[in-house]
């Protein structure tokens, strides 16, 4: 059933994205956003093939009814939810006919959707998060699976933050590049794509869907990104709600099953990129926050570590340059080797202090096999974590190629991070190794002595 479901979904994908240029990623959000029953934000200029990507999407459906309407500031609710029925009028009933419009709708765009007033607006925000629509007295449920809109930008106004919020994915679409633009003048006026039968999903197969995959397990791994994330965002002032948080966890869910897997892993996790933040901006941070991210976990973060290294360097400097009395065999105090004696040839202590009988402080056996044993435990971290980048680096080119919901140059954008990741933990391997070799090589003390207390690491 897994594999079944895959190809399924893989050859859905192939069949929507035909003849679509440098729209993989929105392809994909949006049959993914379909799947789990959310909807799909799509930011950027007129003329990008945002309403085409959800004509398309209608064919991932059997017998889809597909609703389009492009707004301005004077439409009126009429435009989407109907005209009202005058047979309802002469009955003193205020109702809608809603035939042909959003609420009987299964897939619909809304071009310019922020440009909806706000009788638009409140009866949207109704119909989008719960399927419902108020239809006079009577609350009706609607077939509605998802809702791809589209606008220019997202206005800087309080008032609509909380339908802004009902879209849970949000795509920013630009133009098609220079390398490819000749291909898009080449491509025919008419494009007739071909979806296959057995590929389309109906009502009850996405309720099963996702019912499956509520099944799908979140790992302490991702679960703990997850979190990680969330307090990111608060500390960069990124709002996300409580509920968002729950429903890209859901999202995660879907993504895994689809590829027959039982549980979310660390890759789907790039999806939450397209969940968070409100802004091009914002979304733009957290995937460098995700791409430094990947392939570390709480211990094993570059800026904890750092300061592990510093602690260490810092303990080993103290005891390289402590001092102690210089005591000989009798126990008397003796002028260290190398000190000078005075003019008349005396070691005498009242006239030179007692700076000539201080020599550096040696260590026992214990006190140095200790230190070095616990340095060597920061570089068995040092080499888990190196070894987990390098199998990061492996995946990478591999996972990208099956994955169904991952871009095709998510490759590009994570490979650097991980470069840099691993270039800033080698070289503190490195500083680690020098420690270890400094401890070792401590003036060795006659008496074993006992071993220390490990050294104190702040964070």
């Amino acid at each position: 059933m897994s594999s079944e479901l895959y190809e399924r979904l893989r050859g859905l994908l192939d069949a929507l994205s035909a003849h679509l240029i440098e729209r993989d990623t929105e392809i994909r959000l949006s049959l993914l956003a379909a799947l789990a029953g959310e909807h799909l934000l799509l930011l950027g200029p007129p003329g990008t093939a945002k309403s085409e990507l959800a004509r398309r999407l209608r064919h991932a459906l059997r017998d889809a009814r597909y609703f389009e309407r492009l707004l301005t500031r004077f439409s009126v609710p009429e435009e989407l939810f109907g005209p009202l029925s005058i047979v309802a009028l002469e009955q003193d009933r205020y109702e809608r006919q809603t035939a042909g419009f959003l609420p009987e709708a299964s897939i619909a765009f809304i071009d310019e959707v922020f440009k909806a007033n706000s009788a638009i607006l409140n009866a949207l925000l109704t119909l989008l998060n719960e399927r419902e629509f108020d239809n006079g007295s009577r609350r009706l449920r609607t077939p509605l699976v998802t809702v791809l809109a589209a606008s220019n930008e997202v206005p800087e106004d309080e008032a609509i933050a909380a339908f802004h919020d009902r879209f849970l994915l949000r795509c920013d679409v630009q133009p098609v590049g220079a390398g490819r633009f000749p291909e898009l003048l080449a491509l025919p006026d008419d494009i007739a794509i071909t979806v296959p039968d057995a590929c389309r999903f109906d009502h009850a197969e996405l309720d099963a869907l996702r019912q499956a995959a509520a099944a799908v397990a979140l790992p302490a791994a991702v679960v703990e990104l997850i979190a990680d994330l969330r307090a990111w965002t608060l500390e960069q002032g990124i709002a996300v709600t409580d509920r968002r948080w729950r429903k890209l966890a859901q999202l995660l869910r879907i993504a895994a099953h689809a590829h027959g897997r039982s549980q979310v892993d660390l890759w789907d996790c790039a999806l939450l990129v397209y969940g968070v933040g409100e802004t091009a901006a914002q979304r733009a941070t957290v995937a460098q926050w995700y791409g430094e991210r990947l392939g570390t976990d709480r211990v094993l973060q570059p800026a904890r570590l750092t300061r592990v290294v510093e602690s260490f360097e810092a303990q080993l400097e103290f005891e390289r340059t402590a001092t102690d009395l210089n005591y000989d065999a009798a126990g008397r105090l003796a002028l260290e080797a190398g000190a000078e004696d005075d003019d008349n040839g005396l070691r005498s202590s009242r006239r030179k202090g007692l700076s000539g009988f201080i020599r550096p402080k040696q260590y026992g056996e214990r006190h140095i096999g200790a230190r070095v044993e616990q340095v060597g435990a920061l570089l068995a971290e040092f080499d888990a974590a190196l070894g987990g980048l390098d199998r990061i680096a492996l995946e990478l080119e591999e996972t990208v190629r099956l994955h169904l919901w991952l871009p095709p140059d998510f490759a590009d954008r994570v490979r650097e991070p991980l470069a840099v990741t691993r270039a800033v933990f080698a070289a503190l391997r490195a500083r680690v190794i020098d420690v270890r070799e400094g401890f070792a090589a401590l003036p060795l003390a006659d008496e074993p002595g006992t071993a220390p207390a490990p050294i104190a690491v702040d964070g």
